[in-house]
């Protein structure tokens, strides 16, 4: 491919991304205004419950997890209080619960009970139970707004064997996000499930410490745990108080192993479920209503599901344990400008889904495909630890489309008022008029076009060229259209069309753009026949070439003419006549620029005898050799002429001394000394020379050349191949 072809090419490609951008300006237009509404709504927090609400249904697809062997609850159920006849459970029962429990060796307790007050009896042994535990963490609550804070129990005074216990709860009633840290008067309390999976941890060789990412963020082992921000996924300025994470939750009720109070106390669970596990110890009873939503609460027909806030605090801590020692991720969100282009990009599918597909069944069909496409999308994005929005780009492309195909509903009725309006004004014409749709298709004809084509008016509307015309001719008519479609400027051109009788036109059609109210594009072409007119053309141009043949033959025999006036026929050099112009010319340039002429008179010596001896064609031959070194010893200026037989004249122009033209004398002596190869023969010639200068020595051109011929002859006279000027004696 040349470089022209190359920019031609790179020149069409830029005009039809030109011609697409400026057709689908409506389309961007719309996914712009639709995406810039859902941001807007985004930002607002109008759209914060349903995208929750999505997330929570993608942790009900995901597959069940594995029962999480690390953590064993000692739940407290109706059968308990039942059997124990009262709660606060009693200080005593509490006592003998954790010594079993302890006995177990278990590698962490967690007591998920408050204990800031006495129950007796039993209160004395259960402070003195606690403080021989060291695995043991109890809790307490922050006082946090509304809500008044608790006392850790008594017994544990240090600061590992205490954890917080506050919850976030959702503007719609759910936990989804779980607590590490707190800062009360400056300084840091821990949560009672990090609390609990630092001492599993240990065991393992994990301590917490600040991340090489951010020194602000925590890292457990393999995991970073970077704190939940305000605007994280679907929040809008939610609380970010403590330190935060977006909580991962292993199931719904029932995810992890459960024994009860009174199997323990009785001793029927088998020792190896509690060694080197995390124990908890909560109530599991619904009477004590220490219950939340989560995730996975909600239920297809049924009443949601709450779980104890004895499980909740499981699921936090196997999150814990799973990022520091598998690595797996906090869910991770987008920052909001990237939120934003993902809800842009899914306007502009929307948009184009109704550009594209006009009927309404595929339209359903697309955006059917394309939501479901957009949620496994999202679901597989969260399996692998990310919160892709859903809802928002499921409204934009919705939105979009549902604009779109207003927009095209208002484009399709003017454009059946327009085709009508059409259709009254170019019948009336008597030329051939189509009008064509941007998809090259006719949707107006004139009576006069369907009888030059020989096609009925119904045969040829919603069709293209390349239905009715032979494959060549229906290509160069599209490529023409397309140039007109692209560029939008009228332009008329010559085209060859065969009609339905097999008959060959010769046409001129003048194709323009032109659009509607509602913005719908026109390619409306008139056609003029000029056959008839080409066919003169034609004939014309005919015989414009034939005189043109016979002008330039005319003027190649003119030149040989006078080529054959102006030179010697056998050497080839200018000839007497041209050689009288020339001098005279050069004697009048001399005149006007103040510079001399100078005339060499040249005669061969010894030419008579070779020419008699040998015969006139190796004296021919000799004459050629001669003219042949005459020209190339002198300038392009100077002229060597032949004014017959063996005699030779020079012409050297804008001399400046004497000196100058004896040199050149000197230089021709010496050129045609050497021996000349003649057809065998080695031909010895010298030259004698006569120089005359104007107007040192002549003032007129007649006289000058008797002059150079005298000067001749005394060269001859003086003993040959030598010049002599003519009014000076010495020579060479």
């Amino acid at each position: 491919m040349t470089i022209v072809q190359l920019g031609k090419n790179t020149k069409n490609l830029w005009a039809t991304l030109k011609q697409r951008a400026s057709e689908s300006r409506q389309v961007l237009l719309t996914a712009s205004g639709v995406a810039g509404i859902a941001i807007v709504l985004r930002l607002m927090g109008l759209l914060q419950e349903s995208e929750l609400a999505a997330v929570d249904r993608f942790f009900r697809w995901r597959p069940p997890r594995p029962t999480d062997e690390r953590i064993l609850i000692v739940g407290i159920d109706e059968t308990d209080l039942q059997a124990l006849g009262n709660w606060p459970i009693p200080d005593e029962t509490v006592a003998e619960l954790l010594q079993k429990i302890q006995d177990k060796k278990p590698r962490a307790i967690g007591l998920d009970i408050y204990r800031d007050l006495p129950v007796e009896p039993g209160h004395d042994r259960l402070i003195k139970t606690m403080s021989s535990i060291p695995n043991l963490v109890g809790i307490e609550r922050i006082a946090h707004k509304h809500q008044p804070g608790v006392p850790p129990p008594l017994g544990l005074s240090k600061p590992h064997q205490v954890g917080f216990n506050n919850v976030v709860i959702d503007s719609d009633g759910k936990l989804r996000r779980g607590l590490l840290y707190w800062h009360v008067d400056g300084k840091p309390r821990t949560s009672f499930a990090l609390q609990l999976a630092l001492i599993y941890l240990r065991a393992e060789g994990i301590s917490e410490r600040p991340a090489a990412v951010n020194p602000n963020y925590l890292q457990l082992g393999k995991g970073v745990f970077r704190p939940f921000k305000s605007n994280d996924g679907a929040y809008v300025r939610a609380d970010r108080g403590g330190y935060q994470f977006l909580a991962d939750f292993a199931g719904p009720v029932g995810s992890f192993r459960t024994v009860s109070l009174t199997e323990v106390l009785e001793n029927k669970v088998p020792p190896e479920l509690f060694r080197d596990r995390i124990v908890l110890i909560g109530s599991v009873a619904s009477s004590l209503k220490d219950f939340l939503l989560t995730p996975y609460s909600d239920r297809f027909i049924e009443a949601p599901q709450p779980i104890s806030g004895v499980e909740v605090q499981a699921n936090f801590i196997s999150h814990i344990l799973n990022i520091a020692l598998t690595g797996q991720p906090i869910l991770n969100v987008w920052p909001d400008p990237v939120e934003w282009l993902w809800i842009f990009c899914w306007s502009c599918l929307g948009t184009s889904l109704s550009w594209k597909f006009r009927s309404p069944k595929e339209l359903a069909f697309s955006l059917v495909l394309a939501a479901a496409t957009l949620t496994g999308g999202c679901y597989l994005a969260f399996f692998w630890g990310w919160w892709f929005p859903l809802i928002p780009p499921l409204l934009t492309m919705t939105g979009s489309a549902i604009v779109i195909t207003s927009h095209l509903a208002h484009l399709k009725e003017e454009l059946k008022r327009s085709k009508e309006f059409l259709h009254g004004v170019i019948d009336t014409i008597p030329d051939p008029i189509f009008v064509k749709d941007t998809n090259h298709r006719w949707i107006v004809l004139n009576q006069a076009y369907c009888q030059f084509v020989g096609y009925s008016r119904d045969a040829l509307i919603e069709k293209s060229e390349y239905d009715v015309f032979p494959k060549m001719e229906a290509e160069r008519f599209w490529q023409h259209d397309e140039q007109i479609l692209i560029h939008n400027l009228a332009e008329e051109c010559e085209e060859e069309f065969t009609d339905a009788a097999g008959n060959t036109h010769l046409i001129a059609t003048k194709r323009s753009l032109h659009k509607d109210a509602a913005g719908n594009v026109f390619l409306v072409g008139v056609i003029r026949d000029i056959t008839e007119r080409k066919l003169m053309e034609v004939e014309l141009k005919r015989v414009a070439a034939e005189l043109e043949r016979s002008n330039a033959e005319l003027k190649l025999s003119q030149d040989r003419f006078r080529h054959q006036a102006y030179h010697d026929a056998l050497t080839g050099l200018p000839n007497r006549k041209l050689f009288s112009e020339r001098l005279s010319q050069a004697i009048e340039w001399a005149d006007s620029n103040d510079r001399m002429v100078a005339l060499l008179f040249l005669d061969l010596d010894g030419f008579k005898q070779i020419n008699d001896t040998l015969g006139h064609d190796i004296g021919d031959l000799l004459l050629k050799g001669v003219a042949k070194r005459l020209t190339g010893s002198l300038r392009g200026s100077d002229t060597v002429a032949r004014i017959g037989g063996d005699e030779f004249t020079i012409v050297l122009l804008a001399i400046p001394s004497v000196e100058v033209a004896a040199r050149v004398a000197r230089k021709i002596l010496a050129m045609i000394t050497p021996a000349f190869e003649i057809e065998g023969h080695t031909l010895c010639v010298t030259t004698s020379i006569g120089i005359g200068l104007y107007p040192l020595h002549a003032d007129r051109m007649e006289d000058l050349l008797k002059k150079a011929d005298s000067a001749m002859y005394r060269a001859k006279e003086c003993g040959k191949n030598r010049y002599e000027f003519s009014s000076n004696p010495t020579a060479s």
